[in-house]
């Protein structure tokens, strides 16, 4: 179905056979509500049989969600987590990607770097960056906030995380950008299939080069020292398309989750004034608020699993090698799960009770360093700002998988 006939004709007017939860005119516009609303209500294991990325089981549910997420065993990562496929002659591979064992292998050799000792080296970091960043902002003038402060404070850590040279930074953000962003793959209409590849080769000969400077270095507080001397991926750059895979995984994690609930939470609280006035009379809400935003916003869409044997979820026969979607936007929304899902609540009990880190082996490797950088975010903007004022209408990335954001006119008014 076209993205014009979708949107002329709202999701009570058609049948559940023509719904299309694939389309990235439902995030692009934000008119995805009502879609899952109504499959939550009426079909929460919902088999859409023709799509654009093939027939595949959309998941909605907070409970049948998690229950996917957990069951490695059944709902496989490989060959990919998006709903459509990779190219057969140009596939990445990744821990993410991987059952265990190969799964368990590779996060171990990378994930001291997200160790509670080591955030608690980066905080002071992290926070000198933000209040660089506030300081430089224009007061009185409309600017945006995405690529001001969201894509650039996001940029800056992970040049930290991979040491990678600074002045070069914002190459990260535009592999991150561009590695998913085909229509093949998410529904983007950002790149085609060539330009993609030769953006990945890029960024491959460029990782490629740190690699060979750092491998006969000692070991370093940095994601690709780590990968040289773990005992499982220290051979990673001699099978190029799994050495980059790991490093599209671990940028694209480290940006899209942290930037895009930096620009939603400015959008969340100009939408809901009464809470904005709630965090200016109690900064010390800001903790819980961070959660609330990552709930609201959800960062990833969805994530996908594919059946390794015959099983059955919500009383649906699914087959082996059947596409698995799990809409954490749409669970996350889910009022059997989440008290008054709909409403933006920044004092909202057990507000950390949410689909956007998933949950099991899979669940988020930086979710807490993620929480951590909107904290000092928003505990640098009370210091400094009565409102950041949205000024415009956002626009919004056009994906079925990255829920974000390219620009938010705001301006930003001081405290007085």
């Amino acid at each position: 179905m076209s993205e014009s006939i979708q949107q002329a004709r709202a999701p009570s007017d058609q049948t559940l056979e023509t719904l299309d939860v694939s389309d990235p005119g439902l995030f692009e516009h934000d008119t995805w509500h009502e879609v899952f609303a109504r499959l939550r209500a009426e079909d929460p294991v919902h088999y859409q049989a023709d799509s654009p990325f093939g027939p595949f089981w959309s998941v909605t549910t907070f409970e049948d969600i998690q229950y996917v997420d957990k069951h490695f065993e059944i709902f496989s990562s490989e060959p990919t987590i998006l709903l459509g496929d990779q190219p057969e002659d140009f596939t990445f591979v990744n821990f993410i990607q991987s059952d265990p064992p190969i799964h368990d292998e590779q996060r171990k050799a990378v994930q001291d770097v997200v160790a509670p000792r080591n955030l608690a080296e980066l905080e002071p970091i992290i926070r000198q960056r933000v209040q660089t960043i506030l300081d430089g902002l224009p007061v009185g003038e409309t600017f945006n906030w995405v690529d001001r402060v969201s894509i650039e404070l996001t940029t800056q850590m992970l040049a930290t995380l991979f040491d990678f040279p600074f002045e070069d930074r914002r190459k990260l953000t535009h592999w991150s950008d561009v590695a998913i962003a085909t229509p093949e793959l998410t529904g983007s209409n950002a790149m085609n299939e060539e330009g993609r590849r030769a953006e990945m080769m890029e960024c491959l000969e460029y990782f490629t080069r740190l690699w060979k400077e750092r491998e006969n270095l000692p070991p370093k507080f940095d994601l690709i020292s780590m990968l040289i001397h773990g005992e499982s991926t220290k051979n990673i750059v001699n099978r190029p398309m799994e050495y980059l895979g790991n490093l599209l995984l671990l940028i694209i994690g480290g940006n899209d989750t942290t930037r895009n609930s930096i620009s939603g939470g400015v959008l969340a609280l100009n939408e809901n004034p009464a809470e904005y006035d709630k965090l200016r009379a109690d900064p010390g809400l800001i903790p819980n608020m961070v959660s609330e935003i990552i709930r609201w916003q959800t960062p990833l869409a969805h994530m996908r699993r594919t059946a390794k044997e015959d099983t059955v979820l919500g009383g649906k026969q699914i087959r082996k090698g059947d596409k698995v979607v799990m809409w954490y936007v749409s669970g996350n929304r889910d009022a059997q799960a989440i008290d008054r899902p709909d409403e933006f609540l920044i004092d909202r009990p057990r507000a950390r009770h949410h689909l956007s880190f998933g949950f099991g082996i899979h669940r988020c490797m930086g979710n807490r360093l993620a929480e951590m950088q909107l904290r000092i975010v928003w505990e640098e903007i009370m210091k400094r700002f009565h409102t950041v004022e949205l000024v415009g209408e956002p626009v919004r990335v056009r994906s079925n998988f990255v829920k974000g954001y390219s620009e938010l006119p705001v301006r930003v008014h001081p405290l007085s």
